[in-house]
């Protein structure tokens, strides 16, 4: 079911119409499993490679260019949360990144860095204009969001911490950038995506536009504030009904999954 965010978010922003779902499994085979394509008597149920499409602010890929001959060298970042996710996914499953870098990449070297990075680390870049991933990343994302999850809510207007329309653009923006992004990769039928913290809140709204039967999670690497903090948001209503276009939502403790239910009981109608 797609919520009413799809209209109260994307009405920032110009979209297309909206895009059915390409391809309906046709056949049950055996043991419940529906293929997409037809099966002769005694064929094996046709079936597409397990894979997770895992979404986050940054790819888990170092990047740099080498000065003197100009070419884009790339490494997994080991570190990064994103990398380390694979240690749950369970084996055989395929691992997708879609993300963005932590350098610049210039417009004429982006479709090479595409494709380097999908031929050698299966990442799919998102490359944000530098004034979009400004407002939204040090902007909405770091100066507004961050601090008001963890309950450090300004104490005058020179303090800063205020709510910034602009900047919250800014953010519905990016979100559509990774969304188009994933759009590239996914087979909808069969993918799962999962989508990494606070960053991507609004991410599933343009996923389930596009796909209605898509499989998404979320997962929140932060705290969730108890309704008290979280209604001073001027976009409460939005992120909420955002986060609930996914199927499955995911908390560190049970008392962050229990703030977002209190919100939503209390906040929308």
């Amino acid at each position: 079911m797609i919520t009413r965010s799809c209209f109260d978010l994307l009405n920032l922003l110009s979209l297309d119409e909206f895009q059915a779902v390409s391809r309906i499994p046709r056949a049950m085979t055996s043991d419940g499993i529906l293929s997409d394509f037809e099966t002769g008597p005694g064929s094996p149920p046709v079936r597409s490679p397990d894979r997770r499409i895992i979404v986050a602010n940054q790819l888990p890929v170092r990047a740099s260019r080498d000065e003197a001959t100009g070419r884009w060298e790339f490494e997994w970042d080991e570190e990064s949360l994103a990398w380390q996710l694979k240690d749950g996914l369970r084996p055989g499953a395929e691992a997708v990144y879609v993300g963005s870098l932590k350098v610049d990449v210039g417009v004429s070297d982006q479709e090479e860095v595409s494709r380097v990075l999908w031929d050698k680390f299966r990442c799919a870049p998102a490359f944000l204009p530098r004034d979009v991933h400004n407002m939204f990343y040090h902007g909405f994302c770091k100066h507004y969001l961050w601090p008001l999850f963890h309950y450090m809510l300004p104490l005058s207007p020179s303090q800063g911490r205020q709510f910034n329309r602009a900047q919250w653009q800014a953010y519905v923006t990016a979100n559509r950038i990774f969304a188009d992004k994933v759009m590239e990769v996914i087979n909808p039928d069969d993918d799962y995506v999962w989508i990494q913290d606070y960053h991507l809140m609004v991410l599933p709204t343009f996923l389930r536009r596009r796909f209605h039967r898509i499989q998404v999670g979320f997962f929140l690497h932060s705290p969730f504030p108890s309704s008290e903090i979280y209604r001073t948001m001027p976009v409460r209503d939005e992120i909420l009904r955002a986060l609930l276009n996914c199927d499955l939502i995911g908390f560190h403790t049970f008392d962050y999954a229990r703030h977002f239910l209190s919100c939503c009981s209390r906040m929308l109608v």
